[in-house]
């Protein structure tokens, strides 16, 4: 099993990536990233809302396409903790408010349409256990007219061990997308400990934003940090 550093280190574009699992001390740790290469890409932060957190343009006069890159990564609906790399956050709070599951809703959806990348959409989602899933829906070899579903359960996580998932498996022209199962990687430290971790594990030149959280499920606490590459 790899630390993140060791994981994430010398990757250059993993692209936007969710990692979630279990702290030595039983709190289930989550942590969502964006990274950019495009002017339009980076010209982003995340923003915290009553339920979770949101993207927005930081320089609002130089967003040129809000489609794809501004949506809510995070939302807390019913004791459950979504994280996606898209709007598919909606999809499925709404699919488990008529009383879906994770998988059912993301059976609504596929990859996004952003030729010739198709790039994954990305879902996780933390029950009130700490038992957790996570997804991707990507395209098959790059034919965007076959989706592929893949969906992973981790009913009694183990402490200290986490599952990070990202869109890409590192740059190109087109970008290659994930491949395999989520990598099995260390939990390690404090929320702030985590936090810097994810972050300087991430290329310098491409990160653009970081939330992370601890969950006491026994509490029914929530402890979140942000950092935001333009604040």
């Amino acid at each position: 099993m790899l630390t993140i550093p060791e994981y994430l280190s010398g990757n250059a574009y993993p692209g936007r990536g969710i990692i979630l699992g279990k702290t030595a001390e039983g709190k289930t740790a989550i942590a969502y990233f964006i990274m950019g290469r495009s002017e339009n890409s980076r010209n982003r932060v995340f923003t915290e809302m009553e339920d979770g957190i949101k993207t927005e343009a930081y320089d609002p006069s130089k967003m040129e396409d809000p489609s794809l890159i501004i949506y809510h990564p995070v939302r807390v609906f019913r004791g459950c903790t979504i994280v996606t790399n898209g709007d598919q956050t909606d999809t499925i709070r709404d699919g488990l408010a008529l009383g879906g599951s994770f998988a059912s809703s993301l059976h609504t959806r596929e990859f996004e349409p952003d030729a010739p990348n198709y790039t994954p959409r990305i879902s996780g989602i933390v029950f009130p256990c700490g038992g957790y899933q996570l997804s991707i829906l990507k395209s098959a070899d790059g034919d965007p007219s076959s989706c592929e579903r893949f969906f992973y359960t981790y009913d009694a996580p183990r402490s200290g061990v986490g599952h990070c998932i990202h869109t890409y498996v590192g740059d190109g022209s087109p970008l290659p997308s994930f491949t395999g199962e989520p990598k099995a990687v260390k939990i390690e430290g404090s929320l702030d400990t985590f936090t810097q971790t994810v972050w300087d594990s991430l290329d310098n030149d491409n990160r653009i934003s970081l939330y992370t959280c601890f969950i006491d499920h026994t509490a029914g606490t929530h402890e979140c940090r942000i950092i935001n590459k333009h604040q």
